[in-house]
């Protein structure tokens, strides 16, 4: 039995238009996504055999496998809930005031995250996490889906910089997608997920 199944789209695939063509919208869902899924639970069953037979000597890539797709998987999840055809303007509440006090402004915190969605070499994600053992709001920079992040950090907005995400309708050009990605960034969700990490306490 499957342990991960492809999350329905909370809207159409065209709802996000113009900012995001359906077209990319559906391949991004039922093809990229679709094969994160498939393979977290492929992953998971090689490691079932390995342990099984005492393989031991596979582990190292098949726990690599395993974490690209399932983080894939992950962050793929939070993204398409924090986009809306409803979406852009700015939080406010706690969100908003939180933001102010952790990066001096929503401008600057906007601009921080844009540039680190803009800049990711290669492959990656921008990233609005809650550092728990600080108790504060940061931004990461992820590689591919799992590197160069706090452990501990809970995901609360991310921003996809791979190129299936863009490259049909925007080329090469990410910066442009980027700067459309806040007009349909969903604040509700994002403030439910800022809300439950920070009630969340550390235990180290």
């Amino acid at each position: 039995m499957a342990v991960y199944t492809l999350p329905d789209m909370p809207y159409d695939y065209g709802a996000l238009e113009p900012a995001m063509s359906g077209e990319i919208l559906e391949l991004h869902h039922s093809k990229h996504h679709a094969a994160y899924v498939k393979g977290s639970n492929d992953a998971l069953d090689r490691l079932a055999e390995a342990r099984d037979k005492g393989d031991y000597e596979t582990l190292v890539g098949l726990e690599k496998t395993f974490a690209f797709n399932l983080s894939g998987h992950v962050l793929h999840s939070i993204f398409w809930n924090n986009l809306s055809p409803d979406g852009g303007d700015r939080p406010d509440g706690d969100l908003a005031a939180t933001i102010d006090e952790h990066f001096g402004s929503f401008d600057a915190f906007g601009k921080q995250l844009s540039a680190a969605t803009k800049s990711v070499q290669g492959s990656g994600w921008g990233v609005l996490a809650w550092e728990p053992l600080g108790r504060r709001l940061i931004v990461e920079q992820v590689y591919d889906h799992h590197g160069n992040v706090g452990h501990g950090s809970t995901p609360i907005l991310v921003f996809d910089a791979w190129e299936h995400a863009y490259y049909l309708q925007y080329r090469n050009v990410r910066p442009d997608y980027v700067d459309r990605l806040w007009d349909l960034v969903n604040w509700s969700d994002v403030t439910a997920r800022f809300d439950a990490a920070r009630a969340s306490r550390p235990t180290i």
